[in-house]
């Protein structure tokens, strides 16, 4: 089941399209939980790919599927350090920034819309998303979009692309490990 959920939800970063993807879910049991991360990171690490919880409760858990150095990359740009910053993230290596975004994600009320920066959403959309408060978007796919609607219309199809090519591969018999991208 939860490989079904890396297929489903990860496939662009699996394929190395996109930096990270993050997805709900609902679980048996704690064990298997962890079992199920702790077995995947390991595999992941071999292929430049990481494997975290970011939030979890007595169902369900938040899980973060990434890229490290596709993710130092996105947030070293100073942009992105700027944002983050205003928002009240002290800059550091990716694992102190994404325990940040943990203890934002467990101590508020409010879900941390900066998130997107670190799923490798564009920053205009990021902005717009709390600017307009998730209203008045010019379009949406895997992301609502303030920003060029056709460069992220074109980044959805080819996401979608890669998520029905992966879900047919692994139905036909691949691993998950054969569709992984190296870093």
């Amino acid at each position: 089941m939860f490989e079904e959920y890396l297929i489903t939800h990860c496939s662009p970063t699996l394929a190395s399209l996109k930096p990270a993807s993050l997805f709900l879910y609902r679980f048996s049991s704690g064990e298997e939980l962890y079992e199920s991360v702790a077995v995947w990171d390991a595999q992941f690490q071999k292929k430049g790919i990481r494997i975290t919880i970011l939030r979890e409760d007595t169902e369900t858990a938040l899980i973060y599927v990434y890229r490290p150095d596709a993710m130092v990359r996105e947030l070293s740009r100073p942009e992105i350090i700027s944002f983050l910053v205003s928002t009240g993230y002290q800059a550091g290596t990716i694992d102190q920034m994404l325990e940040q975004l943990r203890s934002r994600l467990h101590g508020s009320e409010e879900f941390p819309h900066e998130i997107g920066v670190f799923l490798g959403y564009p920053l205009n959309d990021v902005l717009g998303f709390i600017k307009n408060h998730g209203s008045n978007c010019k379009g949406m796919g895997d992301w609502k979009v303030y920003g060029d609607l056709g460069e992220a219309q074109k980044t959805f199809a080819k996401f979608k692309k890669c998520r029905e090519i992966y879900a047919n591969l692994w139905h036909q018999g691949r691993t998950i490990w054969q569709l992984t991208v190296a870093a």
